[in-house]
């Protein structure tokens, strides 16, 4: 049987009741908010410096493997940096990565989303048609065509990222707005006198946050797997700072001769991104009301 919620509770009480319900999402969540401890006390959490080479030690193994050292718990890589140091380092640039992306492609999304709703002919065709030729190209294949012309780094594949996903944000924003217009509660703002851009970000923007949160949130471990997918292929972040996809790429070499350092870094990917999309899973369940357990 379906639980039922209270009525009578606050709406955040409620949605964390919600999100609390699902086994999966909260397990997840307390993951990632380890990954992001570590990510903010690399400082601290950190044995070594990530770009530190102990040559005596290059291609250690974990210590859990005959011949690991202690020194090194996750082994060390090609050139003999510690690999949990770089996986701790690394988890800073790929969250940080992941985050401004999509807040750099959520905002103008929104924003492009909600001009397109309120004016459907005058910009809304412009708008849309601009989008759908940037669907015509995957994500990846559309920041690989930026990043070709802006050049690889930290900042230039955040824009590049950022630069794929906007058509999502923007259609989505769109779409969910043209639900609302016509709703009785902007009909009674109109009559009141609101202005258009009261009515965009003061009246129907708020309604349209829960999809774009949970999409946001997908968005987020999107991101991170493309930046992954970038630094594999050359073009993301730049040796010798480390980051989860620039770890793989360096490492794949040495697959068959020492696997930790693919197996390892491949893994944190792996698990961040998939605790992320478990949360988003969570928030999805939690917000939309349609999903809500309780009637």
């Amino acid at each position: 049987m379906e639980q039922t919620l209270p009525h009578d509770i606050s709406p955040a009480r409620q949605f964390c009741l919600s999100f609390s319900a699902n086994r999966g999402a909260l397990v997840a969540s307390i993951f990632f908010v380890f990954i992001v401890l570590c990510a903010l006390l690399a400082g601290v959490l950190a044995p070594h410096n990530p770009i530190e080479q102990f040559r005596d030690h290059m291609l250690m193994p974990p210590v859990w493997e005959d011949g690991g050292n202690a020194a090194f718990l996750f082994g060390t890589d090609e050139l003999g940096r510690d690999i949990l140091s770089r996986l701790i380092y690394g988890a800073r640039i790929s969250l940080l990565i992941g985050l401004t992306s999509v807040l750099l492609s959520l905002v103008p999304g929104m924003t492009l989303g909600l001009l397109a709703a309120f004016f459907p002919k005058r910009l809304g065709v412009l708008i849309m048609r601009v989008m759908d030729v940037m669907l015509a190209l995957p994500s990846l294949l559309l920041a690989i065509c930026v990043i070709t012309v802006l050049g690889p780094g930290l900042i230039n594949t955040t824009i590049a990222i950022a630069i794929g996903t906007l058509p999502s944000y923007t259609r989505l924003t769109r779409a969910s707005a043209l639900a609302e217009i016509e709703k009785e509660y902007v009909t009674a703002s109109r009559v009141a006198g609101a202005s258009i851009w009261r009515l965009m970000f003061n009246t129907v923007l708020p309604n349209c946050l829960a999809p774009l949160i949970v999409n946001a949130t997908l968005g987020f471990s999107s991101s991170i797997l493309e930046a992954a997918a970038l630094g594999f292929l050359g073009l993301g972040v730049q040796a010798p700072t480390p980051e989860w996809g620039a770890m793989l790429s360096a490492a794949r070499d040495y697959i068959q001769r020492a696997p930790w350092v693919v197996t390892i870094p491949g893994l944190t990917v792996l698990l961040t991104v998939l605790s992320i999309n478990l949360m988003g899973d969570g928030l999805r369940d939690a917000l939309d009301p349609k999903l809500k357990r309780g009637a």
